[in-house]
């Protein structure tokens, strides 16, 4: 029997890990997808390799903590209470996949296992109060730098980067020699390169840092219980969350590339900037950092900020290289140039609606407080009525 639930736990934990790629990809390559800088497939295959690398180096710490620190007791993880955790963990994640929205990992997963450590009566309030404290701080200063910077700073920053995307490739090899040689495409000048590798490159540091602390919301309950050996967890759950950044990831990196704000090269760099700064900050004082909530917050808050600009026509002249949209629900306007000083009528200005999806944000904001409440609420109830569980 034990080994028939200890197989359904090890199904259960990738289940979770599946749902994990799925919903983190999204918020660390959206913006690079978003802005046409790369494919879906790619920005899977990054995430799953940076991942990796942050589970095995700093993972297991966050494991430890998600295993011993909430509780104030010990014997609370058993196999059966840790399958149960990651039932309500998966089923959730799920939801908010299935609807296209990034669930916070951290939340969901921290929800559940407070809602059992209540149920047996070893719940440390202290460590989840500061938790949920930098939970809703974190995401707030976000949103307020990301839109003061869409409102204030946008255009001249634009100016300043100037890394519009070009027609054609962004790299070619030469094969003059015997190991080809990689330069410039014929239209892509050096600072749209330097762009798109600051906006990769802080994709990958994202995907990182979620791998720091999303590989113990896996795989933590099956070594708290001492089923589960640690490196052997780190790559059981790194390889599903691959499967998951490959396949329902897609939906996501529409959701946080697409739908919510239009996104050029400039306002992915602000967005993977402010978010992948506020992530590393948390993880760097020992807080399991809801990184999906961060970055979703930082992207509205970008678009919002733009969206909500006061435009005059000077402003739109100057502001002439920008495009205005990457396949926003609005229309496909990408490419499109707002038009030159004194040649600009008032429906070449572009309206809110392309920079800011209302109804998108509504439905991303209304999910991932759904989500979290689907695992606590329904871990809570099952062990605390259920009587097998004795609590």
């Amino acid at each position: 029997m034990s080994e028939i639930l200890f197989g359904i736990g090890i199904a259960v934990a990738i289940f979770v890990g599946f749902n994990i790629g799925g919903s983190t990809t999204g918020p660390a390559f959206g913006p690079a997808v978003g802005a046409g800088i790369i494919s879906k497939i790619l920005a899977a295959a990054l995430f799953s390799v940076f991942f990796f690398v942050g589970a095995w180096t700093i993972g297991p710490e966050v494991i430890d903590t998600l295993s011993e620190d909430i509780l104030t007791e010990e014997g609370v993880f058993t196999l059966q209470t840790g399958v149960v955790v990651l039932f309500f963990i998966g089923v959730a994640l799920f939801v908010g996949n299935v609807f296209g929205v990034p669930a916070s990992t951290s939340m969901t997963t921290v929800g559940a296992i407070a809602a059992l450590a209540h149920a047996a009566g070893a719940l440390n309030w202290a460590v989840l109060g500061e938790i949920a404290v930098w939970w809703i701080v974190a995401p707030i200063i976000g949103f307020w730098v990301s839109g003061i910077i869409g409102r204030y700073f946008y255009p001249t920053l634009n100016r300043m980067v100037a890394i519009d995307a070009s027609d054609g490739s962004l790299l070619e090899f030469h094969k003059a020699t015997f190991i080809p040689i990689p330069r410039l495409g014929p239209e892509t000048t050096r600072r749209e390169f330097t762009g798109v590798v600051v906006v990769v490159a802080i994709g990958c540091l994202m995907a990182f840092s979620s791998g720091t602390s999303n590989i113990a919301n896996a795989v933590a309950p099956l070594v708290g219980s001492g089923d589960l050996e640690v490196n052997t967890a780190v790559i059981l759950g790194s390889f599903a969350v691959t499967i998951g950044s490959f396949t329902i990831a897609r939906r996501t990196l529409d959701t946080l590339g697409n739908d919510i704000t239009a996104l050029p090269l400039t306002a992915a760099i602000v967005v993977a900037t402010v978010s992948s700064i506020l992530t590393v900050g948390l993880s760097a004082i020992g807080i399991p950092a809801s990184f999906v909530i961060i970055a979703t917050m930082s992207i509205i808050g970008l678009g919002w900020g733009r969206a909500t600009r006061t435009t005059s026509a000077r402003d739109i002249g100057k502001d002439s290289e920008t495009t205005v949209s990457v396949g926003s629900l609005a229309g496909d306007t990408e490419g499109e140039e707002l038009p030159e000083i004194g040649e600009e009528q008032p429906e070449d200005i572009p309206a809110a609606s392309e920079l800011f999806d209302p109804s998108t944000t509504a439905r991303v904001v209304v999910m991932q407080n759904v989500v979290p409440l689907i695992s606590t609420i329904g871990a809570y109830l099952t062990f605390q009525f259920v009587p097998i569980f004795g609590f």
